[in-house]
């Protein structure tokens, strides 16, 4: 009884995880980005109550893809039509057919990878991710504000020091952004900085990361000078901190405009054009 409550909790989890994706067009398949449209609609073998199935149907509807769904649910003569075209069992719940392209596929990670990496710009981050850090970013922002210069030593007795070490901090980060088109400061266990390297990866940005260590707390942080400089350069000391041309276009999410923002607007890339060809 009790693996069975958790597999009920489990079939919840993907949904969770993905929450408040499926119920619109992502800004990655935005009709003002260059991204290509399937001309035939592609084939979905998936049953209903599989919340792998679910998910890329949630996929499918926000990369805005028409889609030809089969129930194959079981019981189903759609299973061993499957089967047919698979040469292989009947069993399988999910199956993906893009005529467009000559791709079948089965797993739900690879077909979701496939779809995003065919038919959209780049793969967004999570929803869920982005809706924690519209309630918690405002309020730590002040804290990690009046934390950094702490942490870094200003209030030590020898404040000349202190302020040599912050000048050298900061010139050594002029030094980085200025060697390559895009910079990316991070923390290693930081959720947010793991999601914007990999939506600068999906988008086929190259870019030169620096790690200020594990997180911005006590022990967990290597550089924490270089984090108040960052505070004194940029006006923020939150990771990530993405800078392209030299200049700060600020977090994930947030920023002027934000990593997202660039992105969805198609800014990123004539940015990091411009910065290439200014090198």
């Amino acid at each position: 009884e009790l693996l069975s409550k958790a597999d009920d909790v489990l079939v919840f989890v993907p949904g969770i995880l993905r929450a408040g994706r499926g119920s619109k067009v992502c800004g990655a398949a935005s009709s003002s980005l260059d991204v290509p449209r399937p001309q035939k609609p592609l084939v979905l073998y998936s049953y209903e109550g599989n919340q792998f199935c679910r998910l890329v149907r949630e996929v499918l509807t926000e990369l805005d893809i028409v889609f030809e769904l089969r129930s194959a649910g079981k019981g189903s003569p759609r299973r061993e039509e499957l089967a047919s075209i698979t040469g292989g069992s009947s069993q399988c719940p999910l199956f993906l057919i893009d005529p467009n392209t000559g791709i079948n596929m089965a797993e739900s990670k690879d077909i979701i990878e496939y779809l995003y990496k065919t038919y959209a710009d780049f793969t967004p981050p999570s929803e869920l991710l982005k809706s924690v850090s519209g309630v918690v970013t405002p309020l730590l922002k002040p804290v990690y504000k009046a934390i950094a210069p702490l942490q870094a030593g200003s209030s030590r007795e020898n404040e000349f020091e202190y302020k040599s070490e912050l000048a050298e901090a900061k010139a050594k980060i002029f030094d980085e952004i200025a060697s390559a088109p895009v910079v990316i400061y991070t923390y290693s266990l930081s959720p947010f900085c793991t999601e914007a390297t990999a939506l600068l990866d999906s988008a086929g940005v190259s870019y030169e990361e620096v790690s200020l260590g594990k997180e911005w707390i006590p022990g967990l942080i290597d550089d924490p000078l270089k984090r108040a400089a960052l505070l004194e350069i940029t006006g923020s000391s939150s990771l990530p901190n993405i800078f392209v041309g030299g200049n700060s276009i600020g977090g994930l999410f947030s920023g002027n405009p934000g990593l997202l923002a660039a992105l969805e607007a198609g800014e990123l890339r004539p940015m990091v054009k411009a910065a290439m060809k200014s090198m």
